[in-house]
C-alpha cells in the first residue's frame, strides 16, 4: 500500500501553522488549480470555430479576448472542481499532488480563487465580447461544477457522457463571440465534441481505474469489463465520425475539411476497433494499449479543428 492509499478517506493534507510556502511555488500552485493543459484543449476547439464563423480571419483582439475569457472561466471551474474533490484527490495517485491536497493552497483560498475567476470571466465576456458568450461561459462553468462534479461524478457511470457537455460549450462560445448568434455549424461541432468526450476519456479511465475504484467513483471501466467499455468506445466513435462529416453537406465546409475528417476519423476507428479486439482477446495491463487511443484522441481533435480553421481559405 502506498502512502497515498494509507490516508483515511476525506483527509486532506494541510501545511503546518506558519509553514513556509515560497511565493513562486504559490503562484505555480494557483496556476495548477486552473488545469492549464485541459484549457489548452478547450481553446483548440474555440479559436478555429471563430475562423469558420468569420469565413476568414476574425478580429484578433476578439480572439484574444475570447481566449483569455475562456481561460478564466475554465480555470475557475477547474479550481472549484478541485475544491469539491479534494477529499478523493488525496486518495488517488494521479491527483495526490494537487495544490489543495499538498496544502500549498488552502481550501478557503481555492474556493475564493475559483469564485473570483467565475465572476471576472463572466464580466469579461459580457463587457468585451458579448453577453451571449458570457451566458454560455457561465453555463459551462456551472454545468461542470454542479451537474458533473457535485451530482454525476460520484453517482453514475454516465458521468463523463453528460458531464462532458461542459467541455462542448467552448465551441458555441467561439461561434457566438464572432456572430452573437448560433448556427447549425456550431451545433454540429458541439455534437462532435459531445460524442468525442467518452471515447477520449474512457481509455484513460481504463488505465487508472484502480484509482477511481479506491475512492468509489463509478467510471465505466470500474463497473464494466474492458470488453464492454471498448464496445462503448467503438459505438461513440462511429457516431462521432459520422457527425463530423455533416458540416460539408450542410454547406459550411469544403473538400479540405472533408478530407481531413475522413482520414483522421478513419484512423480513429482503426484504433478503436483495435482496442476492442485486444479487449476481446483478454488483454490487460500494458497489452491492452488503451493509452494509444487516448493520445490519438487529442491529436484527432486538434487536426480536425485546425481543418475547420483552414478550410474557409481553400474554398
Amino acid at each position: 500500500m502506498t502512502a497515498v492509499e494509507s490516508r483515511p478517506a476525506g483527509v486532506v493534507l494541510t501545511p503546518s501553522p506558519g509553514g513556509h510556502r515560497p511565493f513562486g511555488a504559490r503562484v505555480k500552485a494557483f496556476v495548477a488549480l486552473t488545469k492549464p493543459r485541459i484549457i489548452e484543449l478547450l481553446l483548440i476547439t474555440t479559436v478555429p470555430v471563430m475562423f469558420l464563423a468569420e469565413q476568414g480571419v476574425p478580429n484578433l483582439w476578439l480572439v484574444l479576448a475570447t481566449c483569455l475569457g475562456g481561460y478564466l472561466s475554465a480555470g475557475g471551474a477547474n479550481a472549484l472542481n478541485m475544491y469539491i474533490d479534494r477529499d478523493i484527490d488525496a486518495l488517488m495517485d494521479r491527483t495526490s499532488q494537487r495544490p489543495l491536497v499538498t496544502g500549498m493552497v488552502s481550501p478557503r483560498e481555492g474556493l475564493i480563487f475559483g469564485l473570483t475567476l467565475a465572476v471576472v470571466s463572466t464580466l469579461w465576456f459580457g463587457l468585451l465580447v458579448n453577453w451571449l458568450s458570457a451566458a454560455l461561459s457561465l453555463g459551462a462553468l456551472l454545468f461542470y461544477v454542479i451537474v458533473y462534479t457535485m451530482i454525476l461524478k460520484r453517482r453514475t457511470a454516465q458521468n463523463i457522457v453528460w458531464g462532458g457537455i461542459a467541455g462542448c460549450l467552448p465551441v458555441l462560445i467561439g461561434w457566438s463571440a464572432v456572430t452573437n448568434s448560433m448556427s447549425w455549424a456550431a451545433i454540429v461541432l458541439f455534437l462532435v465534441i459531445f460524442f468525442w468526450t467518452p471515447p477520449h476519456y474512457w481509455p484513460l479511465s481504463m488505465k487508472v481505474k484502480e484509482d477511481y475504484a479506491r475512492v468509489g467513483v463509478p467510471m465505466l471501466p470500474v463497473i464494466a469489463s474492458n470488453k464492454v467499455v471498448a464496445k462503448q468506445i467503438v459505438l461513440y466513435s462511429w457516431v462521432m465520425v459520422a457527425v463530423s462529416l455533416l458540416l460539408t453537406p450542410l454547406g459550411y465546409t469544403g473538400w479540405f475539411y472533408t478530407a481531413v475528417a475522413l482520414l483522421t476519423g478513419g484512423w480513429w476507428l482503426w484504433e478503436a476497433h483495435a482496442l476492442l479486439n485486444r479487449a476481446k482477446g483478454g488483454a490487460t495491463g500494458p497489452k491492452l494499449k488503451e493509452m494509444r487511443l487516448f493520445h490519438w484522441s487529442i491529436t484527432y481533435v486538434s487536426l480536425l479543428f485546425v481543418a475547420v480553421a483552414v478550410d474557409p481559405f481553400l474554398r
